[in-house]
């Protein structure tokens, strides 16, 4: 049930013709082109537009780390409250336990 299978190989039929020779010649070294030019233009950074892209990055870190913090104190807050709720229940289960 687990033994692999091992495929039968076919024997090939009709004509079998060995493999061609092929003997490298060294040709003549083809002459260089020169360099297409780029399809598009390079992008020329000004002082201008490295002052907005730092400023852009600063912000974009400033609000992910905002989100970031705010739901993890969402989370410490909820965490807190439902340990505050046990402990007053569980205080409200031994006091009535204590009076019977």
């Amino acid at each position: 049930m687990f033994r692999p299978k091992i495929p039968a190989m076919p024997q090939p039929t009709g004509f079998v013709t060995p493999p061609a020779v092929i003997q490298h010649t060294p040709a003549a070294p083809a002459p260089m082109a020169p360099a297409p030019d780029p399809a598009r233009p390079t992008v020329q950074l000004t002082p201008g537009t490295v002052l907005a892209l730092v400023g852009g990055g600063t912000a974009v870190v400033l609000v992910v780390g905002a989100v970031l913090v705010s739901m993890l104190l969402a989370v410490a807050i909820a965490g807190a409250s439902v340990a505050i709720c046990a402990l007053v229940i569980r205080s409200l289960i031994n006091a009535d336990a204590k009076r019977h």
